[in-house]
């Protein structure tokens, strides 16, 4: 199937758009970006993103009328991308909440100081027993629900009806408790009622009347190179971003909506996993040539890569070389065909500029290769 729908975002009724905003993520990249490689790429039928974070070039596919595949190894990633390929109605999604609520209590509720402080107790009762319910959930409707409660888990405390289940603290990222407990205190803000149900309720709606059709495809997580060996599927078109040489706080700036997935109580900060764990560069771009291998391995000759990559501003490296270096690595057919600077973002939604105090953020680059062969 061609793509038939690959139009800027501005073209696009703003209802249309607001599922791909379901859960903040302050890794991703526009929608843009996505859409303008599909528009360059009218012959592709299958969509793939090998590090897909909360699943924008998913949600570009879909806009496009394509199938597609995404994986991440962050589980947070994986829940939120996945809700970006289901479609159901706002009413399912109540209806299930609230079967769930009415059912009774289930689950123990996290013990401390900082539980105490960040919910109000029925609130987080609420929280709790949905949590546990949908562990044996595994519906489009389940994965909606626990894409809307990772969004709404914690944000700013609003003057009206509030959309955030918390006492205040940031969207994008959780405070960790030492810090969020001296704020509340040196405050004395006290966590409110806030009902789970109204609050779905309102998001769901938002999100979801005018949702576009659904196409196929599905989020695995886990790593990048085992999950594309296990693929049958061939892609025409991959639209990526990978994690920057050493950014590994994914999980610790993730952590309370890693417990509501089944995570600890507590901050973990191990980087297990990441591939931007790497020692040095060097070994950075083996790990990410690796990555690009196994994906020609299941791509069409001739398929397109589009990569969006930066560098923090403390890391020292030069993302342009780094990513050319890691496709050499990779020894896999991939030719560089494009290079182009994206620039910064305005609202600092960039992997670079969660760390302004460490520098100026390094301009971020658009580099596309075509497959030229096909690997073994």
């Amino acid at each position: 199937m061609p793509v038939t729908a690959a139009q800027p975002s501005s073209r696009w009724p703003e209802d249309v758009l607001r599922l791909n905003a379901v859960c903040p993520y302050y890794t991703m990249f526009p929608l843009d970006f996505p859409l303008r490689q599909l528009a360059a790429s009218p012959q592709a039928t299958r969509v793939l993103d090998p590090f897909c974070g909360r699943g924008t070039t998913l949600y570009a596919a879909r806009l496009a009328g394509l199938p597609s595949v995404g994986i991440d190894i962050n589980p947070v990633a994986a829940a939120i991308a996945q809700a970006k390929l289901v479609r159901v109605t706002p009413e399912a999604v109540v209806r299930l909440a609230r079967r769930i609520l009415e059912g009774g209590a289930l689950g123990s509720v996290p013990e401390g100081e900082f539980w105490e402080w960040c919910y109000e107790n029925r609130t987080l009762r609420e929280l709790v027993t949905l949590r546990e319910a949908l562990f044996e959930v595994t519906t489009p409707t389940a994965a909606m629900l626990r894409a809307i409660l990772l969004g709404i888990l914690h944000g700013p405390r609003n003057k009206n009806f509030p959309s955030y289940l918390s006492n205040q603290m940031p969207r994008t990222y959780a405070s960790k408790p030492a810090y969020a407990v001296n704020f509340w205190k040196k405050r004395d803000m006290r966590p409110v009622r806030v009902p789970a149900l109204e609050v779905i309720e309102r998001r769901a709606t938002r999100l979801l009347e005018a949702a576009p059709l659904a196409h196929g495809g599905y989020v695995y997580q886990g790593d990048s190179v085992a999950t594309l060996v296990g693929l049958r599927q061939r892609f025409d078109l991959v639209v990526t971003s990978p994690p920057y040489y050493g950014m590994r706080t994914y999980v610790a700036d993730q952590w309370l909506r890693s417990w509501f997935l089944g995570g600890p109580p507590q901050v973990p900060y191990g980087t297990h996993g990441q591939i931007a764990r790497q020692p040095n560069q060097d070994a950075f771009a083996t790990a990410l040539g690796e990555v690009w291998a196994a994906t020609a391995r299941r791509c069409h000759r001739g398929a397109r890569l589009a990569i969006r990559f930066g560098a923090l501003p403390s890391a020292r490296t030069d993302p342009e070389k780094l990513l050319r270096d890691s496709l050499k690595k990779a020894k896999s057919g991939w030719v560089v065909t494009e290079v182009q600077q994206a620039g910064t973002s305005p609202k600092r939604t960039r992997q670079a500029e969660q760390f302004g105090k460490a520098g100026s953020a390094v301009e971020e680059i658009d580099l596309v290769a075509e497959l030229i062969g096909v690997p073994r």
